[in-house]
């Protein structure tokens, strides 16, 4: 499998990098990875990297974004925080990614039994951890309105994880002028989705092209 180069890039559309990404989660699941020589692309990647995507992951360890994906050293961005939130650094790096580095696809990436959504949900408060959670709390208070007080913890857990999904990807769009403006122009997607833990498939669950 080759590495990115600055054409290959260059002449993907934002709909061929959310295909590229799909296709590498079906290799995963299938257990048919690439064989890749990653030492030759360190050494290709000295000088320049490409990245066709930036993807916005949780850190939970069973998640890595690389691996999910099937992609190699120079592929994608790949930025990981507790509950897959976003903050003005992170933003900072979208916009990096896309309008510096020609990146042509935004991804949050939320997953099953997530234990920062875990967190929020049961409003745990420690220390800095605190103030991350609530940036979970929208989807939080939102799904606790539809769903009531009948539902399971199993249900409110995995329903405000697809919730937090969508309103990070929302806030991408809504909170970065310079992102919009791209995504108007028709020069990146912004795409939400859902990696099961259990399975190992990605679900597409909204795409804005």
């Amino acid at each position: 499998m080759r590495t990115q180069t600055k054409e290959t890039q260059h002449h993907l559309t934002p709909r061929q990098a959310l295909h590229i990404l799909t296709e590498g989660n079906k290799r995963f699941v299938s257990n048919l990875r690439y064989n890749r020589n990653l030492l030759q692309q360190v050494n290709e990647l000295t000088n320049d990297q490409f990245p066709f995507a930036i993807i916005l992951s949780c850190i939970d360890s069973r998640t890595s974004a690389e691996l999910i994906f099937d992609q190699g050293l120079g592929d994608i961005f790949s930025v990981r925080i507790a509950g897959n939130v976003l903050n003005d650094d992170i933003l900072g790096s979208m916009e990096f990614a896309c309008q510096i580095a020609g990146s042509k696809l935004v991804l949050v990436l939320g997953h099953s039994s997530c234990g920062a959504v875990k967190g929020a949900c049961s409003h745990v408060e420690m220390g800095h951890l605190t103030g991350l959670l609530e940036k979970i709390q929208p989807s939080v208070d939102r799904v606790q309105d539809r769903l009531g007080k009948d539902a399971t913890k199993d249900q409110m857990v995995e329903a405000v994880a697809l919730d937090n999904v969508m309103y990070q990807m929302a806030e991408v769009e809504e909170r970065s002028s310079i992102l919009r403006h791209l995504l108007k122009e028709g020069k990146i997607g912004i795409v939400g989705a859902m990696y099961s833990i259990e399975t190992g498939e990605i679900t597409i669950v909204n795409e804005r092209f």
